[in-house]
């Protein structure tokens, strides 16, 4: 099969190296006990791929160095084959997934992908397969970012990068849990977060952001999803004393005025997934699914150069 790889074959030990994109020719995978393998129909490329390509998470120690590793955690398609003891599943189910583990052969960007069965859920009824691979792993994480910050309904939120993948599903989730949202993005970009369902506006370039906060919301919001990780100096002034705080970037915040903080690790989880999926679905319209624009497993590099430009509004998908 064809796979997208980040080779480094200078690498050193600290994972810094020069790395380029490649597709390489990988033997098929095989499933094992408890595990499906899936014909790939769409994966999202995401700010992680780019850090993951780029040697970054190497550098920062979250897997080894390697000359070569696999790019890509989200996927929609088909399962093509099962491994013992799966029951749950048959060939031919639609399915949407997350591959979570960074060291890895090969990923989703890659025309199949062998997954465990808690990190695949059915894929939303009604829903495009390049749509439906911009759901696992951004509404995943807003979805364990939200239950980090353990609000309760009519507690005020704030969302920065809320027009961002992980943004935009975060507002919209925590609406749903009848969460009062105070959403930090573009000013272009007011309508599209009103839209999701924020309360309060505040643009991302404001000069400080904490008192802007607090002049929407008096007493500063409960707690904040700090996905567009301005760190916590910059965010911790908007929230109340021992009010709640996560970030999505590689370190917390100091714990200041009792303000509980943590940091928030994706993980695959194939129950919430499910729900998330439902939500999704198009007779239920739970979810703003949104789609830049898609790309040939070989134009991968592309993809890629464009995310790293920046200013993308949806996800960009490879389509194998």
């Amino acid at each position: 099969m064809r796979a997208l790889v980040s080779q480094s074959p200078r690498t050193s030990a600290s994972g810094e190296g020069t790395h380029t994109l490649a597709v390489v020719e990988l033997p098929l995978p095989v499933p094992g006990p408890g595990q499906v393998r899936v014909a790939v129909r769409a994966a999202a490329v995401n700010p992680v791929d780019l850090a993951t390509a780029n040697g970054v998470l190497a550098a920062g120690g979250l897997h080894p160095a390697r000359d070569s590793v696999g790019l890509g955690w989200d996927v929609a398609g088909r399962v093509d084959a099962l491994g013992a003891g799966v029951a749950a599943y048959s060939v031919g189910d639609e399915v949407i997934g997350l591959a979570d583990l960074l060291d890895a052969v090969s990923g989703t960007h890659a025309e199949y992908v062998v997954l465990d069965t808690h990190q695949i859920a059915p894929a939303p009824l009604g829903v495009d397969p390049v749509a439906a691979a911009t759901i696992p792993l951004n509404a995943l994480t807003a979805e364990q970012a939200l239950d980090n910050l353990a609000l309760t309904p009519g507690q005020s939120v704030l969302v920065t990068g809320a027009a961002g993948g992980v943004g935009g599903f975060a507002v919209e989730l925590a609406v749903r849990r009848g969460l009062r949202v105070a959403a930090v993005a573009a000013a272009a970009d007011e309508a599209l977060v009103r839209g999701f369902g924020a309360e309060w506006f505040v643009p991302r370039d404001v000069e400080r952001l904490g008192a802007a906060v607090r002049a929407l919301v008096p007493g500063g919001v409960d707690g904040a999803l700090d996905a567009a990780v301005l760190g916590g100096a910059e965010v911790l002034g908007a929230v109340r004393n021992h009010g709640a705080y996560t970030t999505l970037g590689p370190a917390s915040a100091i714990p200041l005025r009792g303000i509980r903080t943590s940091r928030t690790w994706i993980a695959a989880d194939g129950e919430r997934l499910a729900q998330l999926s439902q939500l999704a679905a198009a007779a239920t319209g739970g979810l703003t699914l949104r789609v830049a624009d898609t790309f040939a497993l070989s134009d991968a590099e592309v993809a890629y150069g464009r995310l790293a430009r920046g200013a993308v509004r949806g996800r960009l998908v490879l389509v194998p």
